[in-house]
């Protein structure tokens, strides 16, 4: 077993003075390419990641969840039967990290699916806040356990759903399903290639002796919310403008780049440079595939350069310490591609990087990024990983 899963085995045995009956892993994500594309319909290609939430479980009769958080030393206990009222067994309001498991709980039972009494220990090694979709990871775990208690089986793209449903409807976050989906559905060794309107994905193998590396410029990204909604609400527009001369689009997805080239101009400048990176966004993710399907990691890199310009100058949802980041990067040996991952505004870097140069790179990368911002960053040398399971 994994240090994280012994750690919450150990956890487990002192909170409730008894062996767990078993550990599940869920990862985390990060997206390689196919940015800002999820809510035009378009495709993306995310990784699981091999850092991970992890939960230690067993069975409880008492139709109660008794949940402690180890990193943060809380516990929350909350009836399953009980859900709609978001609080505790005593009445009080449940906090935001004991939502994500009541949440999943509530997705499920109201997917007419048993949700038993637990008892659970949560660790985690995916950070919080830097785009990796910890919260994601942690729904995604939650919905194994119950699934293994329950004795009931459910495909993982539908434990995606489910966990998207209770991240959207409970806890009230409006996200996409990419991140459950990444965690549900990895492959180590591969990305997921996602159709963000049929939910079908396959499999495309990474190149060999390579490692992903996400660098959190340590900005978190207070701007994202409402400059998300903005920059939707321009895709929108776009369409609209565009359905005139194109009446049988039903978003940008719909929209070649010679289409787009050809009717462009109705667009306002600001709406132009919106769509037009969505638009060629989605182009560069499909060129990606037969890419990586030939092992080409210098092709690859240079979609992932070309995509961080787009998101810079054209999406404009990047920052300084982002810029810097990418920069700095892509004049490293051994970078193959860099770019601003995630909402933008802030968060994490990704970088394709040789594996036999990845340790020197990082050493450099957070040098040279600490002398130029004056902020220590996060590095983080990553691998393509498999999806959430039970590990022991």
């Amino acid at each position: 077993m994994t240090d994280l899963g012994s750690i919450a085995t150990a956890a487990f045995q002192r909170a409730f003075e008894r062996d767990p009956e078993f550990v599940v892993r869920a990862p985390g994500r990060v997206n390689l390419l196919g940015e800002h594309v999820d809510y035009n319909e378009g495709f993306v290609l995310p990784i699981a990641i091999d850092r991970a939430a992890y939960l230690a479980v067993g069975a409880a009769d008492t139709g109660e969840a008794h949940i402690h958080a180890h990193d943060i030393q809380e516990d929350v206990v909350f009836r399953t039967s009980a859900l709609d009222i978001k609080a505790d067994v005593q009445g009080r309001s449940l906090k935001s990290w004991a939502r994500y498991a009541a949440g999943v709980a509530w997705s499920l039972s109201d997917s007419g699916l048993p949700v038993h009494g637990m008892r659970a220990v949560l660790t985690s090694d995916v950070p919080r806040g830097a785009g990796l979709s910890s919260s994601a990871a942690v729904e995604v775990a939650y919905a194994t356990a119950w699934r293994q208690l329950g004795g009931w089986s459910l495909p993982a793209m539908e434990i995606a759903r489910v966990c998207q449903r209770a991240e959207n409807q409970y806890v009230g976050v409006n996200s996409g399903i990419m991140d459950q989906f990444a965690s549900a559905c990895g492959r180590a060794g591969h990305a997921l290639l996602l159709d963000c309107r049929s939910l079908t994905w396959e499999e495309l193998p990474l190149p060999a002796g390579l490692a992903v590396v996400v660098a959190d410029t340590m900005v978190r990204r207070e701007l994202g919310g409402s400059e998300y909604n903005v920059r939707r609400a321009q895709c929108e527009e776009a369409v609209f403008s565009l359905r005139t001369t194109l009446p049988a689009i039903q978003s940008l997805r719909d929209v070649s780049v010679a289409e787009f080239n050809a009717h462009a101009g109705r667009l306002s400048d600001v709406v132009h440079k919106r769509a037009r990176h969505v638009v060629e966004e989605i182009d560069r993710t499909q060129r990606a595939v037969g890419l990586l399907r030939g092992g080409d990691a210098i092709g690859f890199g240079q979609l992932m350069n070309d995509c961080h310009t787009s998101l810079r100058d054209l999406y404009e949802v990047s920052c300084p310490e982002l810029d810097v980041m990418v920069a700095e990067a892509q004049t490293l040996p051994g970078c193959y591609g860099a770019r601003l991952t995630g909402a933008g505004f802030g968060g994490c870097t990704v970088n394709l990087v040789a594996g036999s140069q990845a340790e020197d790179f990082t050493r450099e990368l957070a040098a040279r990024y600490a002398k130029a911002t004056g902020k220590t960053p996060d590095i983080y040398v990553c691998q393509a990983s498999a999806g959430a399971a039970v590990i022991a």
